[in-house]
């Protein structure tokens, strides 16, 4: 990849230093919620209702936060590993077939090893050895990463359905899923709010990062890398040593994302269960502004947003492709306000 394309995502996202964004961000936030407000009206719909029951499935009740929280996990994983790819101007979309076989890793070393930490490396592994694969073909065949990894997405879940249908799958259950894996293999949950041990792996994982961005060697190589390409051949920073490091870490985390949606909610692998998060994943590596920590808020924006949006639908009978507008330009309008050329 030349510096150009890494050019394009380094312009992406930055923190504004200096300059106050809140005035921004709740710009960005009465623009959404106008623009919401006539669609749902447009729709037949009362604005004020809908508005009511956003807030209530977003924040009512400790189910419904915990429930936002379990959203916002796979995303926060994932995009903490997306957001270290960036920083090091690799341009990584595959965190949707690594997050979908981090899944099929997790099921699979549960239903023949009941044991939750074990499971988990499984789908860490499963989702690591996916991004090796995008990082081998564009390093030794000089295949863009954007094209390897995307279109590895597509294969990988065609493998999770091929392992449904197969080896994983439950017989006579009339959709592609796998058995309920054993009790020993879920993550513990927090009493009352349902929200699962992910949270915390995903708040590790992003202080790690962070630290290991800005406090070592590594970090600052990573920085150079993404930076210039250039100066930092000159300086004598392996490049390919870079990339290897910032995929294998982000494939492990979305594997993880993956893992811990098996784990801790479905506790079963089901056909399209990922289906959009390695996308989204994306969007909050942006919104966070390519710091590892601040894609916890981030994360946690979209997950409530996306409960918020849910329960509106529920509702008030929103039909499911404006909700999903909605979400859009929230998100959207948000990215600008966070956002400014480099």
């Amino acid at each position: 990849m030349d510096v150009g394309t890494g050019g394009v995502i380094r312009m992406g996202l930055r923190w504004r230093g200096g300059e106050r964004l809140a005035p921004r961000i709740g710009a960005a936030f009465a623009l959404s919620a106008v623009c919401a407000a006539v669609l749902v009206g447009l729709s037949g719909r009362s604005p004020f209702e809908a508005f009511a029951a956003m807030a209530a499935g977003a924040a009512g009740s400790p189910h419904q936060i915990g429930f936002a929280l379990n959203r916002a996990t796979p995303y926060w994983l994932a995009g903490s590993g997306v957001a270290l790819c960036f920083r090091a101007g690799v341009i990584n979309i595959g965190a949707e077939g690594q997050i979908a076989l981090g899944g099929a890793g997790a099921a699979a070393v549960a239903l023949f090893w009941p044991n939750a930490p074990a499971a988990l490396a499984g789908a860490a592994l499963a989702g690591a050895g996916w991004a090796a694969l995008a990082t081998a073909l564009h390093l030794s065949r000089r295949v863009h990463e954007v094209l390897a990894t995307l279109l590895l997405n597509f294969i990988a879940l065609l493998l999770v359905q091929q392992a449904l249908a197969g080896p994983l799958g439950q017989p006579g259950a009339g959709f592609l899923q796998s058995p309920l894996l054993p009790a020993e293999a879920w993550l513990w949950k927090v009493p009352e709010f349902g929200v699962h041990a992910g949270l915390a792996l995903a708040l590790g994982a992003s202080a790690l990062l962070s630290l290991s961005l800005w406090r070592t060697p590594f970090g600052f190589r990573l920085r150079v890398v993404g930076a210039s390409r250039r100066a930092a051949a000159y300086a004598g920073v392996s490049t390919a040593a870079v990339t290897w490091g910032v995929m294998l870490l982000a494939g492990a985390l979305a594997g993880l994302a993956g893992g811990v949606e098996v784990l801790g909610l479905q506790h079963r692998l089901i056909e399209g269960f990922s289906v959009g998060f390695g996308f989204k994943a994306v969007t909050v590596a942006l919104l966070g502004a390519l710091e590892p920590l601040a894609v916890a808020p981030a994360a946690l924006f979209v997950g409530f947003l996306e409960a918020g949006a849910m329960s509106m639908q529920r509702q008030i009978g929103v039909p499911s492709a404006l909700v999903v507008v909605i979400e859009a330009l929230t998100m959207l309008f948000t990215l600008a306000a966070v956002a400014k050329r480099a």
